[in-house]
């Protein structure tokens, strides 16, 4: 029996519904027995129960979402808290339609994952791009700088949209940002997706609600050990309209959630409760071992540290391998890995994240040191000097709306005569997913040889129509 049950409404339900005897004439249509038809499809879907007719009532006579969503927006100190099986793109997405009307501004992080930008087309807000602070002895973005903030907040927008922390653990001054947008009434919103565990323990930075923010959105299975695709959305009620954002909350979520992504919500919640520092603290010392035991082995610098930024400007449980500084190919490294057995989150040319979360044992830790060490060592070279990726150092040129873009007619043309095109895809080396150039900007030079040598250096390219980049879907000119 789990010791959280007691404490997690929606993971107590969840287990009891398959302790239970049943004979259901309901949805799902497995039944939980599909096993009878085929055993792999079996042993894919008869674990799954939904929300309706599963953890609660068809009726949700019992209001058992209700009363997790409570203990967690208590936990975190909110007003208001809702649980997605969407992930954080359908969180966003819910907040973004919720902030005002079309046409209307917001300030948002060009380091902004893709499904904020699909938002604002869904929304018909327009953004006002804030261009991340590049640290020059890495060149990693360090996030959104207030000379940023305070030229977007001229535009008079209705709302701040951040993205922290960053998709290599560094965050922005988030409390300078949050005055200086509260002194015009401005919400500022999180989109948090990676930092989920921040706020509890006392050397990692805190989250956004603790900082003054006015939303944030985490995925609960990112860096917390929760169920694919559930997330969690997090408001307070001065800034922003929490009834609209129920509203649009409930528009654009399924009607039919499963019920294993929220009962593992809710069973995370009663995690972090009840051991989030114990557990936090295994974490923080076994990646200050491995990255230890590694760097121990070169001469360089090879990690991110937390030393390398301003204090609680960086997340001192991600490890980031700077690969560049051993002359080594990211991607080639990430192909030696996946040969020994050994996956990682994300690896360019220059970089490498591997993802570490509450999961992970001191053994894992030792077996990727052992694993990684010697390949390192076969792989390096000559240091090449630290290059900041394309993401992160683009300046987009606008030349009409994301959403006159979206539903623009458009036409496929060569690479070759790209430049100079309003583009009509949202184009990303995934991951991170962050835009090179969103629907409506121009294709430039820079963007055009950027995606050419990202896909030739073996980066995936994301969301374009011809994801070999022979040719770019275009809006029609006149």
């Amino acid at each position: 029996m789990s010791d959280l049950r007691d404490s997690a409404p929606l993971l107590d339900a969840y287990l009891s519904y398959f302790e239970s005897a049943r004979t259901p004439f309901t949805i799902p249509g497995h039944k939980q027995k599909a096993s009878r038809l085929d055993a792999g499809l079996g042993a894919v879907v008869d674990s799954d129960t939904p929300l309706y007719g599963g953890l609660d009532e068809i009726k949700l006579t019992n209001q058992t979402l209700k009363k997790a969503e409570k203990l967690a927006a208590d936990l975190w100190g909110a007003d208001y808290a809702r649980f997605s099986t969407g992930g954080s793109t359908h969180a966003n997405q819910a907040i973004v339609l919720a902030l005002g009307a079309p046409g209307e501004k917001v300030a948002v992080s060009r380091t902004a994952h893709r499904s904020i930008l699909s938002a604002l087309v869904l929304a018909g807000l327009e953004p006002v791009w804030m261009s991340p602070d590049i640290d020059e002895a890495t060149g990693v973005p360090i996030g959104i700088g207030i000379a940023q903030l305070e030229q977007a907040l001229l535009e008079d927008p209705i709302a701040v949209l951040l993205t922290e922390p960053g998709y290599l653990g560094t965050i922005s001054d988030l409390p300078v940002l949050i005055a200086a947008a509260h002194k015009k009434s401005v919400p500022v919103i999180l989109d948090a997706a990676w930092g989920g565990h921040f706020g509890f323990h006392p050397d990692l930075p805190r989250h956004a609600l603790q900082l003054g923010a006015d939303a944030l959105i985490t995925s609960v299975h990112k860096a917390l050990p929760g169920y694919s695709a559930s997330a969690l959305l997090l408001a307070q009620g001065k800034y922003l309209n929490l009834d609209r954002i129920e509203q649009s909350f409930e528009t654009t979520h399924t009607t039919s959630p499963a019920g294993a992504p929220l009962a593992s919500i809710d069973g995370v919640r009663a995690l972090l409760q009840s051991r989030g520092e114990e557990l936090n603290s295994g974490l923080l010392a076994n990646v200050a071992q491995f990255k230890e035991t590694v760097q121990a082995e070169f001469a360089l610098p090879i990690f991110l540290y937390p030393s390398d930024f301003p204090a609680r400007r960086f997340d001192p449980s991600k490890i980031v391998l700077r690969v560049q500084q051993l002359g080594a190919s990211g991607v080639e490294i990430e192909r030696d890995l996946q040969a020994a057995g050994i996956r990682v989150e994300m690896a360019d040319r220059d970089t490498i994240v591997f993802l570490a979360t509450l999961a992970d044992s001191a053994s894992d830790f030792e077996k990727l040191a052992d694993t990684l060490i010697p390949i390192l060592k076969k792989r390096q070279e000559q240091r090449r000097a630290s290059a900041t990726a394309l993401s992160w150092s683009v300046v987009p040129t606008r030349g009409i709306s994301m959403r006159d873009a979206y539903f623009a007619k458009t036409e496929m043309v060569s690479a070759q005569d790209a430049q100079g095109r309003i583009s009509a895809d949202l184009i990303a080396p995934y991951p991170p997913g962050v835009a090179v150039v969103a629907p409506g900007e121009v294709l430039t030079e820079q963007i055009l040889e950027g995606l050419k040598a990202s896909k030739d250096a073996g980066v995936r390219i994301a969301y374009a129509t011809d994801p070999t980049l022979l040719q770019y879907r275009v809006v029609v000119k006149g």
